[in-house]
């Protein structure tokens, strides 16, 4: 056997230090990449797969343990106990500390309120889960016991359903997984962080996950989002449905998922009552940032707030001021307060000890396939006892065709020992029958007694047989899993708490509530070829109005708007970036402005092409292409339901973007080529487009070298002879300008 390196020979060197009180010591110099391997890998491991992520049963190990522990104290059918107790006796399978394992059943608890259906039913003061600042009482008040719905998880557990290992002492055996009868890693939300990944599972209502796992089991193929119509939480609150979400999420296992808080007004006082708020948030952090909003002057319409929260439940009290509209109040605090939240979904959940994300229906799957498993694991077991059963009443059988030579043969035998072997001669039978044989009382060796209990025989032999059917049978298997979904379903299904919004117009809210924060008043807005940006008010116009540019740049787009208005800025990569004018600082002349592409976070060497201000979004926009090709996009296809700061694929990559305008009527436009031709033509010729990525038509007829310029309304060309330049059809090639028709002048848009 080789003899182990000296750390000396293994890449390791001493180094002498001195300490703070002068000593030398020598340190052990080790490469990172050794302790990587040998200390950080082992304990990223660790906290992966033995604390941070549940697995398909929907727990994590300390969950499991504690759990476990109450079972075996006989918690599910006794009277409560002190949680001090548990927590001791919790200690014997979980080695960390009794804070840590109190604070996790608080968690599970029913006065805490963090689960849909809770596995604690407690008694005393537990917290609440919207609740920051409000503390639990300690183990040594509290009393707890397993509530009902905790015999669906341990149903089969001493039918050798699961695996039990031993402790972390090796003096008491533990179950590895619980043999939950429904889908718990669905029905109870679970968040934990580990090392390098992380797992945030949301509830989903106990019947409608029923339903979907009996669904699947009959169609594998069947689709869940008409009968698992959400995500539901245990604070309740309101769910606003993005079917794109949602199906993003089933599909994936992460997403995202916006939540509400239910309010009501009290007409008569003057006040908003909130009653429900998201799961991700808490009172005090609402309230918190209420206040801060109050204090800056963002909000105006609040005189007073409280915490008015109860034994009745939640309620957040804000006083409003006379004449206040309380829906747009509202509005606002959706925004800006997490009254309004977003629940990301993360589903990573550990299958046979690796860690996995999966969608809705795979864990579902997974679920079905290990709950078969555990049926069949139980169903064996059972078989196995009857067997043993049927073997012990054969052997009985055989005592029946002589009971005097039984008595016979155990009163004629002279040792002890001897009774079981003679027994095994005299009748045939094994050593087992044997033993159950001898051990039978005098009383009972009767022929009665011996003819009742081999009458089960037959009835064993059937059962038997229709066990191992079952075995043998996955359909047979699911139809058991079936029937134990429907009780559950029909005993414990509660309904949703979480109430799902359909119909949510976010970008009216949105827009809306921008609109009220930004101050209204007219602006000019100047955009020079580079893409420098100045937003200017009339005042400052009117005192100078000569504008400054940067050597080389010069004067591209212009117009009168509202410091209220959408910007919809244009870039040579198809790409559209959404912003508003009230985002930019008020500029002069004299400066050079917001370089757009540092000011809306454009990639590198992104360059502005063309912007514009896109009203109410019922206008047409004019995408006029280097190639010649015109394109009518509909502005209503820039419009988002979320306030989206960038939107890909604005417009056909084909060929480059010449310019572009907004359409409001149809008029007559006048295109110019680089050979100085021009054509002139209707715009009711052109079709409008619902897609942005339309190629268009083709327009003006165009020589190899030769790009389409620009366009303007005729209105604002200095040509005389417009009907030399009108094309009857298009495309046309259009005419060349005459001196006198060249003095054009600078387009703008209005």
């Amino acid at each position: 056997m080789a003899k182990k390196k000296a750390p000396e020979q293994q890449g390791h060197k001493k180094v002498d230090t001195t300490n703070v009180l002068g000593l030398r010591a020598q340190v052990m110099e080790q490469p990172i990449t050794e302790t990587l391997e040998l200390n950080f890998m082992p304990y990223a491991m660790s906290v992966i797969m033995s604390r941070a992520i549940p697995e398909i049963d929907g727990f994590k190990p300390s969950h499991r343990k504690l759990l476990y522990t109450m079972y075996d104290m006989g918690l599910l059918t006794k009277s409560r106990t002190k949680s001090a107790n548990v927590v001791g006796a919790t200690m014997k399978l979980n080695p960390h500390g009794d804070a840590a394992i109190y604070d996790t059943m608080v968690r599970l608890s029913r006065g805490y309120g963090a689960l849909l259906h809770p596995y604690v039913d407690s008694k005393g003061n537990f917290g609440k889960v919207y609740s920051r600042d409000m503390a639990w009482a300690a183990s040594r008040y509290t009393e707890v016991r397993l509530d009902p719905i905790c015999a669906e998880l341990f149903k089969d557990i001493d039918q050798d359903a699961v695996d039990f290992v031993p402790n972390y002492d090796g003096k008491l055996m533990e179950p590895t997984l619980l043999p939950t009868t429904y889908p718990n890693v669905l029905v109870a939300a679970n968040q934990g962080i580990a090392v390098g990944m992380a797992s945030n599972i949301c509830g989903f209502n106990l019947g409608e996950v029923c339903d979907a796992a009996i669904a699947l089991m009959r169609d594998p193929e069947t689709d869940l989002t008409g009968i698992l119509k959400a995500p539901d939480f245990s604070t309740g609150g309101e769910l606003l449905y993005d079917a794109a979400a949602i199906q993003e999420v089933y599909n994936t296992g992460r997403g995202s998922i916006r939540l509400r808080a239910k309010w009501r007004y009290v007409k008569d006082q003057n006040l908003i009552e909130i009653y429900e708020i998201p799961y991700t948030t808490t009172g005090e952090a609402i309230l918190d940032k209420v206040a801060e909003l109050v204090k800056a002057g963002k909000i105006k319409e609040i005189s007073d707030m409280r915490d008015e929260t109860d034994l009745n439940g939640l309620k957040l009290t804000i006083d409003l001021k006379r004449g206040t509209d309380p829906d747009k109040l509202m509005n606002k605090l959706f925004q800006s307060t997490t009254l309004m939240d977003n629940f990301a979904c993360n589903f990573n959940i550990l299958i046979a000890g690796n860690p996995r994300v999966m969608g809705v229906s795979e864990i579902l799957s997974e679920w079905i396939a290990w709950r078969t498993d555990c049926v069949r694991r139980r169903t064996y077991h059972v078989c196995q006892k009857k067997e043993e059963k049927l073997h012990l009443l054969k052997g009985l059988q055989r005592i029946l065709l002589d009971i005097d030579k039984a008595i016979r043969i155990i009163r004629e035998t002279e040792e002890e020992a001897e009774v079981v072997p003679n027994l095994m001669v005299g009748f045939g039978i094994d050593e087992i029958q044997a033993e159950y044989v001898a051990d039978i009382r005098l009383r009972n060796i009767n022929k009665e007694y011996i003819l009742k209990r081999t009458e089960e025989i037959s009835s064993l032999e059937d059962e038997i047989k229709d066990l191992k059917d079952i075995i043998n049978s996955t359909a047979r298997i699911q139809e058991i899993i079936i029937g134990e979904l429907e009780n559950v379903k029909k005993k414990y299904a509660a309904p949703r708490r979480t109430e799902i919004i359909y119909e949510y117009q976010q970008a009216a809210e949105e827009a809306q509530t921008a609109e009220e924060t930004a101050p209204s008043y007219p602006v000019n807005v100047f955009i020079s070829k580079e893409g420098y940006f100045k937003k200017i008010t009339p005042a400052s116009l009117r005192m100078a109005d000569t504008q400054r540019y940067k050597e080389g740049d010069g004067a591209f787009l212009q117009w009168a708007g509202n410091n209220q208005d959408e910007l919809l800025v244009f870039t040579d990569r198809q790409q559209c970036y959404k912003s508003r004018l009230s985002d930019f600082d008020d500029s002069k002349a004299s400066v050079l402005g917001d370089y757009l592409p540092t000011k809306l976070g454009m990639d590198p060497d992104e360059k502005f092409v063309w912007a514009c201000c896109p009203g109410d979004y019922s206008a047409h926009l004019l995408l006029f292409y280097a190639n010649g090709k015109v394109a009518r996009v509909e502005l209503a296809s820039y419009q988002t339901l979320t306030r989206r700061k960038r939107l890909a694929n604005a417009y056909s990559d084909k060929a480059p973007l010449a310019t572009a305008m907004v359409l409001t009527e149809d008029t007559e436009l006048a295109v110019i080529s680089t050979e100085g031709r021009c054509l002139i033509f209707h715009t009711a010729k052109l079709a409008p487009k619902s897609s942005r990525v339309t190629h268009g038509v083709a327009l003006m007829n165009l020589k190899p070298k030769y790009k389409l310029e620009r366009a303007l309304p005729v209105s604002e060309t200095s040509i005389k002879d417009v009907a030399r330049y009108r094309a009857r059809s298009i495309p046309g090639t259009g005419s060349l300008l005459k001196e006198e028709d060249r003095g054009f002048i600078q387009m703008t848009l209005l």
